[in-house]
Protein backbone atom coordinates (compact mmCIF):
# COMPACT_ATOMS: atom_id res chain seq x y z
CA UNK A 1 0.00 0.00 0.00
CA UNK A 2 1.21 3.52 -0.73
CA UNK A 3 0.69 5.13 2.70
CA UNK A 4 -2.96 5.87 1.97
CA UNK A 5 -5.70 4.62 4.22
CA UNK A 6 -7.42 1.46 2.98
CA UNK A 7 -10.62 3.50 2.93
CA UNK A 8 -9.20 6.42 0.91
CA UNK A 9 -11.47 6.83 -2.14
CA UNK A 10 -8.51 7.99 -4.24
CA UNK A 11 -6.89 4.58 -3.81
CA UNK A 12 -9.99 2.92 -5.26
CA UNK A 13 -10.27 5.48 -8.05
CA UNK A 14 -6.61 4.92 -8.96
CA UNK A 15 -7.13 1.14 -9.03
CA UNK A 16 -10.24 1.43 -11.21
CA UNK A 17 -8.52 3.87 -13.57
CA UNK A 18 -5.63 1.44 -13.98
CA UNK A 19 -8.02 -1.46 -14.59
CA UNK A 20 -9.99 0.67 -17.05
CA UNK A 21 -6.84 1.19 -19.12
CA UNK A 22 -6.48 -2.58 -19.32
CA UNK A 23 -10.12 -3.01 -20.33
CA UNK A 24 -9.97 -0.23 -22.92
CA UNK A 25 -6.94 -1.97 -24.42
CA UNK A 26 -8.82 -5.28 -24.50
CA UNK A 27 -11.79 -3.51 -26.12
CA UNK A 28 -9.63 -1.85 -28.76
CA UNK A 29 -7.86 -5.09 -29.63
CA UNK A 30 -11.13 -7.01 -29.84
CA UNK A 31 -12.47 -4.46 -32.33
CA UNK A 32 -9.28 -4.32 -34.41
CA UNK A 33 -10.47 -7.01 -36.81
CA UNK A 34 -13.66 -5.06 -37.58
CA UNK A 35 -12.43 -1.48 -37.23
CA UNK A 36 -13.30 -0.73 -40.86
CA UNK A 37 -16.89 -1.75 -40.06
CA UNK A 38 -17.58 -0.02 -36.73
CA UNK A 39 -16.08 2.39 -34.24
CA UNK A 40 -16.02 1.79 -30.50
CA UNK A 41 -19.06 4.04 -30.05
CA UNK A 42 -20.93 2.25 -32.83
CA UNK A 43 -20.08 -1.08 -31.25
CA UNK A 44 -21.49 0.13 -27.92
CA UNK A 45 -24.68 1.00 -29.81
CA UNK A 46 -24.83 -2.52 -31.27
CA UNK A 47 -24.32 -4.03 -27.80
CA UNK A 48 -27.14 -1.92 -26.34
CA UNK A 49 -29.44 -3.07 -29.15
CA UNK A 50 -28.32 -6.67 -28.63
CA UNK A 51 -29.23 -6.59 -24.95
CA UNK A 52 -32.67 -5.03 -25.41
CA UNK A 53 -35.37 -6.92 -27.23
CA UNK A 54 -37.21 -3.81 -28.41
CA UNK A 55 -36.15 -0.22 -28.22
CA UNK A 56 -36.90 3.01 -29.98
CA UNK A 57 -34.58 5.89 -30.77
CA UNK A 58 -35.24 7.73 -27.50
CA UNK A 59 -34.66 4.57 -25.47
CA UNK A 60 -31.40 3.97 -27.31
CA UNK A 61 -30.29 7.58 -26.78
CA UNK A 62 -31.05 7.30 -23.05
CA UNK A 63 -29.10 4.04 -22.79
CA UNK A 64 -26.11 5.58 -24.56
CA UNK A 65 -26.29 8.87 -22.65
CA UNK A 66 -26.57 10.95 -25.83
CA UNK A 67 -29.27 13.12 -27.35
CA UNK A 68 -31.74 11.70 -29.87
CA UNK A 69 -30.16 13.43 -32.88
CA UNK A 70 -26.76 11.91 -32.08
CA UNK A 71 -28.36 8.48 -31.71
CA UNK A 72 -30.25 9.01 -34.99
CA UNK A 73 -27.01 9.74 -36.89
CA UNK A 74 -25.41 6.66 -35.34
CA UNK A 75 -28.38 4.49 -36.31
CA UNK A 76 -28.36 5.86 -39.86
CA UNK A 77 -24.74 4.77 -40.29
CA UNK A 78 -25.42 1.33 -38.81
CA UNK A 79 -28.51 0.86 -41.00
CA UNK A 80 -26.42 1.80 -44.05
CA UNK A 81 -23.82 -0.76 -42.99
CA UNK A 82 -26.52 -3.46 -42.76
CA UNK A 83 -26.02 -3.96 -39.01
CA UNK A 84 -29.25 -2.41 -37.70
CA UNK A 85 -32.83 -2.52 -39.02
CA UNK A 86 -35.75 -0.22 -38.40
CA UNK A 87 -39.33 -1.49 -38.13
CA UNK A 88 -42.58 0.39 -37.58
CA UNK A 89 -44.23 -0.17 -34.23
CA UNK A 90 -47.62 -1.69 -35.06
CA UNK A 91 -49.10 -0.14 -31.91
CA UNK A 92 -47.81 3.38 -32.57
CA UNK A 93 -47.17 4.43 -36.17
CA UNK A 94 -45.04 7.40 -35.07
CA UNK A 95 -42.56 5.10 -33.34
CA UNK A 96 -39.86 3.01 -34.95
CA UNK A 97 -38.30 -0.02 -33.31
CA UNK A 98 -34.61 -0.67 -33.73
CA UNK A 99 -33.02 -4.11 -33.84
CA UNK A 100 -29.82 -5.78 -34.91
CA UNK A 101 -29.73 -7.56 -38.22
CA UNK A 102 -28.21 -11.04 -38.38
CA UNK A 103 -24.96 -9.39 -39.54
CA UNK A 104 -25.05 -7.01 -36.56
CA UNK A 105 -25.62 -9.85 -34.10
CA UNK A 106 -22.81 -11.87 -35.68
CA UNK A 107 -20.40 -8.94 -35.39
CA UNK A 108 -21.29 -8.47 -31.70
CA UNK A 109 -20.83 -12.19 -31.05
CA UNK A 110 -17.44 -12.31 -32.80
CA UNK A 111 -16.02 -9.24 -31.05
CA UNK A 112 -17.36 -10.40 -27.69
CA UNK A 113 -15.79 -13.83 -28.13
CA UNK A 114 -12.39 -12.22 -28.73
CA UNK A 115 -12.88 -9.96 -25.71
CA UNK A 116 -13.94 -12.85 -23.45
CA UNK A 117 -10.90 -14.90 -24.47
CA UNK A 118 -8.47 -12.10 -23.63
CA UNK A 119 -10.16 -11.29 -20.32
CA UNK A 120 -10.13 -14.99 -19.42
CA UNK A 121 -6.38 -15.09 -20.11
CA UNK A 122 -5.84 -12.10 -17.80
CA UNK A 123 -8.04 -13.55 -15.04
CA UNK A 124 -6.21 -16.90 -15.22
CA UNK A 125 -2.93 -15.01 -14.73
CA UNK A 126 -4.18 -13.58 -11.43
CA UNK A 127 -3.36 -15.36 -8.16
CA UNK A 128 -6.26 -17.73 -7.42
CA UNK A 129 -6.92 -16.25 -3.98
CA UNK A 130 -7.42 -12.76 -5.53
CA UNK A 131 -9.82 -14.01 -8.23
CA UNK A 132 -12.46 -14.74 -5.58
CA UNK A 133 -12.52 -11.02 -4.69
CA UNK A 134 -12.82 -9.85 -8.27
CA UNK A 135 -16.35 -10.86 -9.33
CA UNK A 136 -18.20 -9.49 -6.25
CA UNK A 137 -16.25 -6.21 -6.41
CA UNK A 138 -16.92 -5.76 -10.12
CA UNK A 139 -20.63 -6.59 -9.70
CA UNK A 140 -20.89 -3.98 -6.93
CA UNK A 141 -19.08 -1.45 -9.12
CA UNK A 142 -21.42 -2.11 -12.07
CA UNK A 143 -24.48 -1.91 -9.81
CA UNK A 144 -23.32 1.45 -8.44
CA UNK A 145 -23.07 2.67 -12.05
CA UNK A 146 -26.60 1.35 -12.76
CA UNK A 147 -25.32 -1.09 -15.40
CA UNK A 148 -27.82 -3.94 -15.68
CA UNK A 149 -26.31 -7.30 -14.75
CA UNK A 150 -25.92 -10.07 -17.28
CA UNK A 151 -28.56 -12.72 -16.70
CA UNK A 152 -27.26 -16.05 -15.41
CA UNK A 153 -26.42 -18.31 -18.33
CA UNK A 154 -26.71 -15.54 -20.91
CA UNK A 155 -23.81 -14.51 -23.08
CA UNK A 156 -22.17 -11.46 -21.51
CA UNK A 157 -21.79 -8.56 -23.91
CA UNK A 158 -19.44 -5.73 -23.26
CA UNK A 159 -18.73 -2.78 -25.45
Amino acid sequence: MTGRSRRDPDEFVDAVLTASRVLVGVSARSLAAVEESVTVVQFRTLVVLHTRSRTNLNGLADSLGVNASTAARMVDKLVSAGLVARADNPDNRREVHLALTDAGAKLVDEVTARRRAEIARIVRAMPAERRAELAPALRAFAAAAAEPPTMQGATAYGW
